[in-house]
């Protein structure tokens, strides 16, 4: 059989059928890269000597070391697309705990930083990605402008995700 007899790669065939199966397949494949990206930042931050970090808690420990500049809570929500702040609260408790972060004022805001010891979490990290990961996706022949294009056709993708997530909630 072929691939145009077998239809579209998906997760759900019903979701394939009609109007623009390609859809279909895109949302597959970020169900299988969503779920891989989550393992892989789990386990490069126990490789770096983080062990039992969620994916949500890595991701904000490296938003809050982005630019070495305190962050506040509305921020990271905003900047990581999550709308349950209490997630991302919780998570920048878990990492105060573990001495990654402090929380901090900035007038009447709180703020969260990295500490020295999150900063060097995020820079073995990054020492780690750039020989576990980029390495071989050099070796794959992805060139940097096709990361590109994918990058932005992702964020485009987003925002039609919430817009029809918003269109949804008036139904």
């Amino acid at each position: 059989m072929t691939q145009d007899e077998l239809g579209p790669v998906v997760s759900s065939a019903h979701l394939a059928d009609g109007a623009f199966p390609e859809v279909s397949e895109f949302e597959f494949g970020m169900i299988l890269a969503h779920h891989a990206f989550e393992r892989w930042m789990v386990r490069c931050m126990a490789t770096a000597g983080h062990p039992g970090l969620t994916a949500l808690e890595v991701l904000v420990l490296h938003s809050v070391y982005h630019r070495n500049k305190p962050k506040r809570l509305a921020d990271l929500c905003l900047v990581l697309n999550v709308e349950d702040t209490h997630t991302v609260n919780y998570a920048i408790k878990k990492l105060a705990r573990a001495g990654l972060v402090s929380e901090g004022r900035q007038g009447k805001e709180k703020t969260v930083a990295a500490t020295e010891l999150g900063a060097r979490a995020c820079d073995t990290y990054r020492d780690i990605r750039a020989t576990l990961l980029l390495n071989t996706v050099g070796e794959l022949g992805v060139e940097p402008d096709q990361m590109r294009r994918l990058a932005t056709l992702l964020r485009l993708m987003a925002g039609q995700y919430d817009q029809a997530a918003r269109a949804a909630t008036t139904y």
